[in-house]
């Protein structure tokens, strides 16, 4: 899952945006985060985990060609958060841009992010990442966007036409799965370690 997904997850399962959020940049152990962080980096690495597991998304990234094999994980992320934008209404009661707003109040006054994520953060606020996934030309943006910050761009040369080609399976593997992830994080977040709970502090 990407951004979008991890934010929508998170408050779906009513817990913190940011601190999901910033499990896309926290490495090593969860203890050595701030407290108000825990739960929400404990729960990106359960989501991650099931992703990673799951029949569908293993059938959908071995379908890629071999030549885009090795980012179709992240091309399948960022699909998945064009699709969530796409089918907005159906996941969430919000409009895109209010939940977007939502959750870009929370990262401008979340303290103590991952430093990657405080450099980002503002970027992703200004440019309005969260929104412009709803269209195909924001989904070919972020690809772009996410090949200029590895260190093997070239390997994102065929991403838009391998995902053109796929844009229906992508679409259905999304439909099928999404919802059972949904399920998923509002029962794994009330199994949260104590150690990770901030009323444990």
């Amino acid at each position: 899952m990407n951004f979008l997904a991890h934010l929508h997850l998170a408050d779906n399962s009513d817990t913190n945006m940011a601190a999901n959020l910033a499990g896309d940049f926290a490495k090593g152990s969860i203890d050595s985060y701030p407290k108000h962080l825990q739960q929400g980096i404990w729960l990106h690495r359960q989501i991650d985990s099931m992703t990673d597991a799951n029949d569908i998304v293993i059938d959908l990234l071995n379908s890629f060609p071999k030549r885009s094999r090795r980012i179709a994980p992240i091309l399948v992320d960022l699909s998945f958060d064009h699709y969530l934008a796409y089918y907005w209404q159906e996941y969430h009661s919000l409009p895109l841009s209010e939940f977007c707003a939502k959750a870009y109040k929370q990262l401008e006054q979340t303290p103590e992010l991952p430093a990657k994520l405080n450099q980002i953060a503002p970027k992703i606020i200004a440019q309005d990442w969260l929104g412009s996934y709803r269209s195909r030309k924001g989904l070919s943006q972020a690809i772009k966007g996410v090949s200029t910050r590895l260190s093997k761009p070239e390997l994102f040369q065929y991403a838009d036409a391998d995902i053109d080609k796929l844009y229906v399976d992508i679409e259905i593997a999304f439909r099928t799965f999404y919802p059972q992830l949904m399920a998923y994080t509002r029962i794994i977040s009330r199994r949260t370690p104590n150690e990770y709970l901030v009323d444990n502090a």
